[in-house]
């Protein structure tokens, strides 16, 4: 598979992962296309992957951690082309309020999982880390969910 296949097919479902990581989405374009530039440096190596999307996708959740750690300057949107890439939910969704309040690592977790459809095994290929590390971050991310819900509801 070219490079410029790949792209055209899989950039929706980048698209659309890298807006649920981070809820904005003019960051999730950049996270995509600096990712994208990345990819095509190295495209030789990652063709011959097992699977070039999950390897294409770790290199977001990877951009996505290491977002912070580095300064970046606010991009302005220029023109508005078609990027097929959803809008991030409502803000007056609580429950996307509550899944922006978790750690980047839990928020990453939670999105594989139920976003992705990822083992936990998978997820930990895409962190870096083990499978236990996982069940412990998505156990504290669904534990802090379930309290603010808990919480919501009793205020309501």
């Amino acid at each position: 598979m070219e490079f410029e296949e790949f792209a055209t097919a899989r950039l929706p479902a980048l698209s659309r992962y890298a807006v649920l990581l981070c809820g904005d989405r003019e960051q999730a374009r950049d996270m995509v296309q600096e990712v994208l530039a990345r990819a095509f440096l190295k495209w030789r190596r990652i063709a011959t992957a097992d699977d070039p999307y999950a390897y294409v996708r770790r290199m977001l959740t990877n951009e996505y951690l290491s977002w912070l750690r580095r300064r970046r300057l606010p991009t302005v949107p220029v023109d508005h082309d078609t990027l097929p890439a959803p809008q991030p939910p409502d803000s007056s969704d609580e429950l996307w309020k509550l899944l922006g309040s978790l750690p980047r690592q839990q928020r990453a977790v939670i999105v594989l999982r139920y976003y992705e459809g990822l083992t936990d095994q998978q997820i930990a290929d895409v962190l870096g880390c083990r499978s236990g590390t996982v069940r412990g971050y998505a156990s504290r991310a669904l534990s802090a969910l379930r309290i603010e819900l808990t919480e919501v509801e009793v205020l309501s």
